[in-house]
């Protein structure tokens, strides 16, 4: 990893520990993270978006293991999702919880979204920090920009630090939900459904 990745990791990473919003690059569309263990800067994650609290936040990790950690169900779709080309990268899975497992800050749901983004940047954050609680930079509902410039000025509120590491695609990931029999393609993005239907065969 390059000097100013490594530099620019630890300041994200410092940040988001101490309950600070970060807009940072990710392998897809820009993103805006925070520590799932800081409920305020979450609330402020909620309403810089526009976001209402019933849309729940997207977890990025670092490793597959965080799934069962954080009280995620691994089904043989998901199992089968997790061993492809696609991960670490543009595919988010939806899975099920075993309530008595699940993270306090997890607690109230049935099912979460993960993904393990193909990023040195992000994965060193999060092998610092845990899991993440990251979502896509853009107004709720709106289209995503590509630069941080636009970026910022669609935001209610300003992030405690920003990452600019230049354009980003405007393609989000491919939501598969894991946890529906057979699974569902939710959202279609960067992988192809036709793509997603061959590896479950």
């Amino acid at each position: 990893m390059e000097e100013r990745v490594r530099e620019e990791a630890e300041r994200a990473a410092a940040c988001l520990l101490a309950g600070g919003v970060v807009l940072l690059p990710t392998d897809t569309v820009y993103g805006l993270a925070v520590h799932p263990e800081h409920d305020e800067s979450v609330t402020r994650l909620f309403a810089m978006k526009g976001r209402p609290r019933s849309v729940n936040l997207p977890v990025m990790i670092s490793s597959v293991d965080h799934i069962t950690a954080l009280g995620g169900v691994v089904s043989r779709a998901a199992e089968l999702l997790l061993q492809s080309k696609y991960v670490p990268g543009p595919l988010t899975l939806a899975v099920g919880v075993s309530p008595d497992d699940l993270a306090p800050w997890l607690r109230g749901r049935d099912e979460f979204a993960v993904r393990m983004p193909d990023d040195e940047r992000l994965l060193a954050i999060i092998d610092t920090t845990g899991p993440l609680l990251v979502t896509s930079a853009n107004l709720h509902a709106e289209q995503v920009r590509e630069s941080v410039p636009d970026i910022l000025f669609t935001l209610v509120s300003e992030p405690d630090l920003v990452i600019d590491d230049g354009n980003r695609d405007t393609v989000p990931s491919t939501l598969v939900n894991c946890r529906s029999v057979p699974p569902v393609v939710e959202r279609v993005g960067a992988v192809p459904a036709e793509e997603i239907e061959a590896i479950l065969g």
